[in-house]
């Protein structure tokens, strides 16, 4: 049976705005950030979740519950947390490798994950929320690298990379047989 699952980033926080590697602290979100999410919920006009989900940091739970109208509960799940940037939390984004291989293990020194450790976190915590029973209408909220780290493993994300995903950017999956194929990518534009 084909499912949907809808797993899109948090609104733009404090950090963003300061350039702050931000994985595994947190910080809150913007004015901006509020008004992405309205804007975010709009694209859910008329979808009925079945269940919704976020990452343990309060970005992402603070935009689920704007995109829902804090009309249902949710579940916390760390396995949606953004990547551990290590003893780079919270530090300039200036300081991240501008070498994408180099970028894929580089914080494992510094006491942070790898890339793949990201993406086979996402895919089996994605893949065990969906194979849930009465689980076919499903949202989820992450992070920009934990969005991106799914994607990869499912398809070439360099076009995708190109075109960038703004915060509240909204990927729909069409689920069936334990693999996630993407319908959409939905980049909210601000009104």
């Amino acid at each position: 049976m084909k499912k949907t699952f809808y797993i899109m980033r948090h609104g733009q926080t404090l950090f963003n705005v300061r350039r702050k590697i931000q994985g595994f602290c947190d910080s809150p979100l913007t004015e901006l950030g509020i008004k992405q999410a309205k804007i975010a919920s709009e694209y859910f006009s008329g979808v009925t979740f079945d269940h919704a989900y976020s990452s343990t940091s309060e970005r992402c739970c603070d935009t689920l519950e704007i995109v829902t109208g804090n009309s249902m509960p949710y579940t916390r799940l760390k396995g949606l947390k953004e990547m551990n940037f290590g003893t780079f939390e919270g530090e300039s984004e200036d300081l991240n490798p501008k070498d994408k291989v180099v970028f894929g293990t580089f914080f494992v020194a510094y006491g942070g994950e790898a890339r793949d450790e990201v993406r086979e976190r996402m895919v089996r915590t994605c893949t065990e929320i969906m194979e849930k029973d009465d689980h076919n209408v499903v949202l989820a909220v992450s992070h920009a690298g934990a969005c991106l780290h799914f994607l990869s493993h499912w398809q070439d994300t360099t076009e995708e990379r190109k075109k960038g995903w703004p915060n509240c950017t909204i990927f729909k999956y069409e689920y069936e047989d334990k693999v996630f194929k993407l319908l959409e990518i939905f980049r909210p534009e601000l009104r």
